[in-house]
């Protein structure tokens, strides 16, 4: 292996360098959240900090890396005298880790051959006092989010498994990429990532030249090119050092605290952890750049880096701080930082920070650039009315829909599944995955004396070892059919069903699942968007929907056969959920004449298929049709009404039943 690309020789990617910079001087600021574009040399840079950072005292032969001056309550303890100096540690986590790989687990090998519980430590003792590096954590497995918000949370891993009971320190700098197209991030790891950097490739022709060139030569020659740049990372090494010994003497006047207060405030962001990142980030960047006390461009360098993932009020939200609401916000900064705290007896009574009550805050986070386009005017298509616009009615929290069965797919949160994690069901010698330790201990024992063993340990044979059956639950594949004909047209109709799509969207987005959107309208089915893990994309493309013309519902059927089918190829484990959101009128002739005996047709032919399927009838007035019923027994799924979609409003039915 190569030198790692200096530091010092990354073009561009300034926002990302502070941060990371920050992070080395003031670990306690959380870590960095990186999402960007493919190609844009985010691993690069993480992988590159390793080397700034300063060298590290630890007790000799602990695992755990404990530091001398100050020893944890360390499993390899008590620990004698000594003192041994080692590089920070550049962990990386990978996306398909496993639960013992993280954390650690039981010892097998001593378990079996000395019979005896022995703990072997995992990834999280190996990052403790370095840096915890997660490429595509977006992608991490759900029970995985879960482990590593402990202890991030915590400074402390506990292991609870097998007979082991072990705790150990894990203070560890979490650095996470990320590709925005790949899906978005659970919204509690976000909130645990300190600072955030979007990154993007340059656009201007001399940048890209450059970054280009220094690639070829390091390819060519990373020693030689690592040499060359060496002194420029000695440096950035020397004043990390300068500023970590500095950043204990930073004085944080109360105007400046004042300031970050109102500023978290005016962007209305969740609890209190944004203002202590504020503050700690505030700090750190006035001991990197020499000061004794935090001034106010140390407080805005803080602001850009830590408020753009927190002000984030939906998950289709756009990420990142729009300039004139950030100087909206740092003018009511700059006021409450320039008058006096009241007392207990002053004019606010309660010793509420902030602005004056008085004083307007800015307006909120504006929705993204999709939502607030105008939208194009409208056409017709040559079949019926001409396409209209519409504005989704509001969210509303969606009701569990499930494919029933178990599965085997990726982790998530919607249906049964057998997986390599969850809760153990028992053991099997047949199926399952990883040891199960205590039923291949249960199988052996008695035949211990048969085997004529003495001693400690087991006499194991192949008939022994038992395997563990889990069941945990899976994120599938929800493929959205919208009808988005004449008859679906009625602005509040339409709005209605664009809000549920919304509402089951954001669903799929807490259960990790992977989202499609296929419309029909006119003569024939668009796959508006494939498959796809950006849920956000996909609400995007439902805000940009029209309605209009016939109803081609056997085409839009047959469209979303063909989608399920190319993603069965690519992806055969994941199974798909089709939610058809249609009145069940076919008013546009298919192949056999009949429109309606095409749609029952189609509609069977996925069947077939084995699609689990969820019919959402639209269909509203006095008179009612059922024909969504009718599409929804040929596919042999539920079907239910659009107001039935809605969880609240099925309890509070539910509510009223019993009590009556």
């Amino acid at each position: 292996m190569g030198a790692r690309f200096p530091f010092s020789a990354v073009v561009g990617h300034d926002d990302l360098r502070t941060a990371l910079l920050l992070n080395a001087v003031h670990p306690g600021i959380g870590g960095v959240l990186v999402r960007g574009e493919k190609g844009t040399a985010k691993s690069t840079v993480v992988r590159a900090l390793a080397a700034l950072l300063p060298e590290l005292d630890v007790v000799p032969g602990c695992r755990f890396g404990c530091d001398p001056a100050a020893p944890a309550d360390c499993p390899d303890g008590p620990h004698g005298p000594g003192v041994e100096r080692r590089p920070a540690r550049l962990v990386e986590l990978p996306v398909g880790a496993t639960e013992d790989r993280l954390i650690g687990s039981l010892d097998l090998e001593r378990a079996l051959t000395e019979g005896v519980r022995a703990y072997q430590p995992g990834l999280l003792a190996a990052a403790h006092r370095g840096v915890l590096y997660v490429d595509e954590v977006n992608l991490l497995h759900d029970h995985l989010v879960d482990l590593l918000l402990d202890a991030a949370a915590m400074g402390r891993a506990h292991v609870e498994r097998e007979g082991v009971s072990v705790s150990h320190a894990a203070s560890f700098l979490l650095v996470g990429t990320m590709n925005p197209e790949e899906g978005e991030l659970r919204p509690q790891l976000l909130d645990r990532f300190g600072l955030t950097v979007s990154v993007r490739a340059s656009r201007d022709v001399p940048t890209r030249t450059e970054v280009v060139r220094r690639r070829l030569a390091y390819e060519a020659d990373p020693e030689g090119f690592a040499a060359r740049w060496a002194a420029a990372d000695e440096e950035l090494a020397r004043r990390i050092v300068a500023a970590r010994d500095r950043l204990g003497d930073v004085v944080l006047p109360d105007a400046e605290l004042r300031r970050i207060a109102a500023i978290c405030a005016a962007f209305e962001v969740d609890g209190m952890r944004a203002d202590l990142v504020v503050a700690r980030a505030a700090t750190a960047h006035a001991a990197w750049r020499g000061a004794t006390e935090v001034a106010e461009e140390d407080v805005e360098a803080a602001v850009r880096l830590a408020l753009p993932h927190r002000k984030r009020r939906d998950p289709f939200d756009e990420p990142g701080l729009e300039q004139e609401q950030l100087d909206d916000a740092l003018r009511q900064g700059a006021e409450a930082a320039a008058e006096p705290e009241d007392g207990p007896e002053g004019p606010d009574d309660d010793g509420g920070g902030g602005p004056p009550p008085d004083q307007p805050l800015p307006d909120p986070p504006t929705p993204d650039r999709a939502s607030a386009e105008e939208p194009p005017k409208s056409t017709s298509d040559g079949d019926g009315p001409a396409a209209r616009p519409h504005t989704p009615a509001p969210a509303f929290r969606a009701r569990l829909l499930q494919v029933p069965g178990v599965g085997e797919g990726a982790p998530g949160k919607r249906s049964r599944a057998r997986a390599r994690t969850g809760r153990v069901v028992r053991p099997s010698t047949v199926d399952g995955s990883g040891l199960h330790l205590v039923g291949t201990l249960g199988a052996a024992a008695p035949h211990q004396a048969a085997r004529g063993r003495s001693g400690p340990g087991l006499e194991l044979r192949a008939g022994d070892l038992r395997r563990s059956v889990r069941e945990g639950t899976e994120g599938n594949l929800v493929l959205f059919v919208v009808d988005a004909s004449g008859s679906m047209a009625a602005r509040k109709r339409m709005s209605a069903v664009s809000g549920a799509v919304v509402s089951l969207l954001r669903d799929a987005y807490q259960r990790r699942d992977k989202v499609g959107v296929v419309t029909f309208r006119g003569r024939e089915a668009l796959v508006a968007l494939p498959p796809t893990h950006s849920v956000d994309a996909a609400a995007a493309r439902l805000r940009a929907l029209r309605t209009g013309g016939r109803t081609p519902l056997a085409d839009g059927l047959l469209r979303a056969r063909r989608v399920l089918e190319a993603e069965r190829v690519r992806d055969p484990r994941r199974r798909p959920l089709l939610v058809l959101l249609t009145d069940g009128r076919a008013t546009a002739a298919g192949t056999g004449g009949d429109p309606m005996r095409d749609a029952l047709r189609a509609a069977g032919l996925l069947a077939a298929d084995g699609v689990a399927s969820v019919v959402v009838d639209c269909e509203h007035g006095p008179v009612r049709l059922g024909l969504a019923a009718r599409v929804a027994g040929a596919l042999e799924g539920a079907c239910v009404r659009l107001e039935e979609l809605s969880a609240d409003l099925v309890a509070g039915v539910v509510r009223a039943a019993r009590a009556a």
